[in-house]
């Protein structure tokens, strides 16, 4: 991400150059708050105004997307290559899952012309199934 500023015709300012460090190898698609605050200790001067536009600037660029996974803020993936996305309902970790060999251009909608084809995924993750499965299994053994 920082070796295309320049080549996608943006300064490589220091709010920029922080904002990118922090997000370019974030997996969990922080939202725009969330980077503000981690950035504002070492950066107080600078404003969610300046994290968002960059961010809106990044997207433009192709240098990173901004996801609607679920109800609330947008996040900020910085892969920007095809692929899918798992949403855990009991803690919101978003995780992305690889779209191996597949394409939009195999897509076929009457008068409409296919960008990009995601899907999300709802359910649990490893680390909050594994705590519902053995209350669960705890509570279908005492019979309550």
């Amino acid at each position: 991400m920082l070796e295309a500023l320049a080549s996608r015709g943006l300064k490589r300012t220091p709010q920029r150059l922080a904002l990118i460090r922090e997000l370019a190898d974030d997996p969990s698609h922080p939202t725009a708050m969330e980077l503000y605050e981690r950035l504002r200790a070492s950066m107080p001067t600078m404003s969610f105004a300046t994290v968002y536009n960059t961010l809106s600037a990044l997207c433009e660029q192709g240098l990173c997307t901004a996801r609607a996974l679920e109800p609330g803020p947008v996040r900020f993936d910085p892969n920007v290559e095809p692929h899918d996305h798992a949403v855990c309902d009991a803690c919101g970790r978003v995780i992305d899952i690889s779209q191996a060999g597949s394409s939009p251009s195999r897509v076929a909608v009457t008068g409409f012309a296919v960008r990009s084809v995601e899907r999300i995924y709802r359910g649990r993750c490893v680390g909050c199934a594994a705590p519902a499965e053995h209350a669960a299994r705890a509570e279908h053994t005492t019979g309550d």
